[in-house]
């Protein structure tokens, strides 16, 4: 059972279908449905983690109000250590409007400012127990970078060029990112490869994964799915999955594989994992 420790955010959102996403003018759409559910990168990764069968702390920041509690209360009871300072601000929360394609517009309505840590020992003991800590963007989770164990960092759509990443890429020894705002993303792996990272690797949505290391880039395709259900959380069950196989011995190949194969199962689930 490998060890996992994650440093950063998760919410509360809210969960809005349409038949597609609102035009930048004012009018009225009407809902096929909405819920609301857990959120945020680092409870995908812990969720998905978890339910590959890994032993996962997350240390998070969280607000003194229900949606905190509750956030609390579902990463928990999937079995894991949730390590949650207690901020004076609310618990995150997002507005996520979705269409049956995939496409998501994501606004944060809260996002939670943590002054003063109180459980940093009990963090950096689980950090240092690990056999990898991912460190998600954060600021909360920024001190995390300076753990010993391999860093792994998911960058989402960036763009090669924001400042605000720019201490994540510095630090990730495995670099994971989307394709949505990179260009070119072979040379950006390859790149960071030449920077010193051990595996970069992007998603490319529905043409797949590639990944570079020393040895040069791999590819796999996107595991069909045969009805989307829901986009939320598949990018993590993707990191979640290469993570899981790579600390389990497999190439980069068949970590792209695994990683593939479990964000499908994501897609065609309402769940995060």
């Amino acid at each position: 059972m490998p060890k996992v420790f994650i440093a950063g955010p998760v919410s509360w959102n809210r969960l809005v279908q349409l038949d597609r996403l609102p035009e930048a003018r004012p009018h009225t759409v009407f809902a096929r449905g909405h819920r609301e559910t857990v959120g945020g990168t680092s409870a995908g990764k812990a969720l998905n983690l978890a339910k590959l069968g890994a032993q996962v702390t997350l240390r998070t920041v969280v607000g003194d109000d229900p949606a905190g509690r509750e956030v609390v209360r579902v990463l928990a009871g999937a079995g894991i250590e949730v390590i949650a300072e207690v901020a004076d601000t609310p618990t995150e929360q997002h507005l996520n409007l979705m269409d049956p394609h995939g496409g998501r517009l994501s606004v944060y309505l809260e996002l939670p400012s943590l002054t003063q840590p109180r459980h940093d020992a009990a963090a950096w003991a689980a950090a240092r127990a690990a056999d990898a800590v991912v460190v998600d963007l954060a600021d909360h989770a920024r001190p995390f970078l300076a753990a010993d164990a391999p860093i792994w960092c998911d960058l989402h759509d960036y763009d090669g060029a924001a400042e605000y990443h720019r201490d994540f890429l510095a630090a990730a020894a495995h670099v994971f990112l989307n394709d949505d705002a990179i260009g070119d993303p072979e040379s950006f792996l390859t790149a960071r490869v030449r920077a010193g990272a051990e595996t970069a690797v992007a998603t490319l949505g529905a043409r797949g994964a590639m990944a570079a290391t020393a040895a040069g880039i791999e590819r796999v395709d996107a595991v069909e799915v045969a009805e989307i259900v829901d986009t939320n959380g598949a990018g993590d069950a993707f990191f979640a999955g290469f993570l899981v196989a790579r600390l389990a011995g497999a190439d980069v190949r068949a970590a792209l594989h695994a990683g593939a194969e479990h964000a499908a199962r994501c897609l065609a689930s309402p769940d995060l994992a």
